[in-house]
């Protein structure tokens, strides 16, 4: 049994170099149906809804976005809100922004960009909210610290982080569920370790302290979330 008390600093294998294209697919396609099995969306979604947001275009930019799938539901609930919305997804991987570009073309207001996180030329796009969906959890603490104020940096509105919770309740779930329903050895081993690579919320309260972020809130959501917002 997994020690809950403190991170695992095992890497997932998704983060590992030299994985077939056509597994990377195949996770990206299953982690999918379960964030929408598990109104995964729903986090980064209400988090927009509380958000003050200008009557003007709003450019979004979708840290490690993964297959992109974030970036459409927030395409989704733009058009039904009436938002003008500039959609960038940040991958560093090619094979996800391939991905993530092939599954996004009937949305004009999507693009993508293969790029590092700390790529200075990310500037250049000066985004209004800067957020990220079950990425921060892959950075043990001194990257996440530097990757929150790199956030911070380029968001000229708000920061929002989904992120899991780590709870034995969370770990034991997921690994059923995705033991039952997935084919992706990816993702059967993955998904699990997320959980156990995620933070608690006193962990959290510590990245912020470090960033010396008062504008902080961070509340817990379904399916063992933490939804937290930064304004600026």
């Amino acid at each position: 049994m997994p020690d809950f008390s403190k991170r695992s600093t095992l890497l997932e294998l998704m983060d590992e170099t030299g994985v077939a294209k056509h597994e990377i697919h195949q996770a990206l396609h299953e982690l999918e149906n379960v964030n929408t099995l598990l109104g995964g969306y729903s986090v980064i979604l209400n988090a927009l809804n509380t958000i003050n947001l200008p009557d003007r275009e709003i450019i979004i930019m979708d840290m490690g976005c993964g297959g992109g799938d974030m970036l459409r539901a927030i395409a989704k609930w733009a058009n039904k809100k009436g938002k003008k919305v500039k959609l960038i997804g940040v991958d560093r991987n090619p094979e996800m922004t391939l991905f993530a570009f092939e599954k996004s073309k009937l949305f004009n207001n999507i693009s993508f960009v293969t790029a590092d996180v700390f790529d200075e030329n990310l500037k250049n796009f000066k985004p209004d909210i800067v957020m990220n969906s079950l990425f921060c959890h892959h950075f043990d603490k001194d990257e996440l610290i530097k990757l929150v104020k790199r956030m911070y940096e380029l968001a000229k509105l708000s920061v929002i982080i989904n992120d899991l919770h780590r709870h034995w309740f969370a770990y034991y779930s997921i690994k059923w569920i995705t033991q039952m329903v997935s084919k992706s050895y990816l993702v059967k081993y993955d998904a699990p370790l997320s959980v156990a690579r995620s933070l608690t919320k006193n962990e959290w309260q510590e990245i912020f302290e470090a960033n010396f972020l008062n504008q902080t809130i961070i509340k817990w959501m379904w399916a063992w979330r933490w939804q937290i917002i930064i304004h600026k």
